[in-house]
């Protein structure tokens, strides 16, 4: 009995706040009708810069995330969509992240409070190895990720305190960086079954999805990788060399604040001015 009563206490928690992540605003905030969605990694987290959208009268809202692969980004989407948003655009960066098809625990296990909460998080998530330990045994999931959806979380949810994640309509800007180490890129990318689903998803809610491959610092190996890319998927778009510069960059593979408007007043120039 106690194991079921602290579930629910710690689940009531995450139902209530939207402040704490991306994942609960996604989940907790009203209904919008978005002309844009920001879809991604920390590769879109930190290069597209959600004022210059609503700037432009759109609404938006960057919902990449450090350290997310396609699989968390297609579950945002069809969270997003369970709970009556409707989208216009999706933006999503589908570059490095197509070197693997596996997940992000340190994100996946954000949606876990919702697991009964949300038809779309039990499905998306019945493939993990321990799913019916995570659905079946009341706390499990709690006592497991103790660090990230614990005590100290619960807490911050009914205090209402306010997660840095959602600043800025979601977006992250780095500094600038007047040291760059090189970015290793000689790897394949591969088919992934996760941007599939979003490919399919936006096809058939008739949303238009706008994949990209954002830019990368002068000194990387393997830069063919993108052209990789380009011969599996055709349709996203090389951004690659649009912003190369050292100078506009924090790490080989993300932009400075600086790198990064450049970048987003591209896509919106080539995207959103007609």
């Amino acid at each position: 009995m106690l194991a079921y009563g602290l579930d629910y206490i710690y689940t009531v928690s995450f139902k209530e706040s939207n402040y704490r992540s991306k994942v609960g605003y996604a989940y907790n905030e009203k209904p919008k009708a978005y002309d844009v969605v920001i879809l991604g990694s920390s590769r879109a987290d930190n290069h597209l810069v959600t004022k210059m959208f609503t700037d432009k009268k759109m609404v938006a809202f960057n919902f990449g995330m450090q350290g997310a692969k396609l699989f968390e980004s297609d579950l945002v989407l069809k969270l997003l969509l369970e709970k009556k948003n409707t989208i216009k655009n999706v933006i999503i960066d589908v570059d490095v992240t197509l070197r693997t098809d596996k997940k992000s625990e340190a994100i996946y296990l954000k949606f876990l409070p919702y697991l009964h909460r949300s038809d779309s998080v039990k499905r998306h998530l019945e493939c993990l190895s321990d799913f019916n330990l995570l659905y079946n045994v009341p706390f499990y999931k709690y006592m497991k990720y103790d660090t990230k959806i614990g005590f100290r979380e619960v807490v911050m949810n009914f205090l209402n305190k306010r997660g840095n994640e959602l600043d800025n309509g979601g977006y992250h800007g780095l500094p600038n960086n007047s040291e760059i180490s090189g970015e290793n890129l000689k790897t394949e990318p591969i088919r992934n079954k996760y941007y599939e689903e979003i490919k399919e998803i936006c096809k058939k809610r008739n949303i238009n999805l706008i994949a990209v491959m954002t830019p990368m610092c002068e000194n990387v190996k393997g830069m063919d990788y993108f052209d990789k890319v380009k011969k599996i998927y055709p349709e996203i778009y090389n951004y690659e060399n649009v912003v190369v510069e050292d100078k506009y960059f924090s790490s080989c593979g993300h932009m400075n604040d600086e790198g990064a408007r450049i970048f987003t007043q591209r896509i919106i120039t080539d995207f959103f001015s007609k």
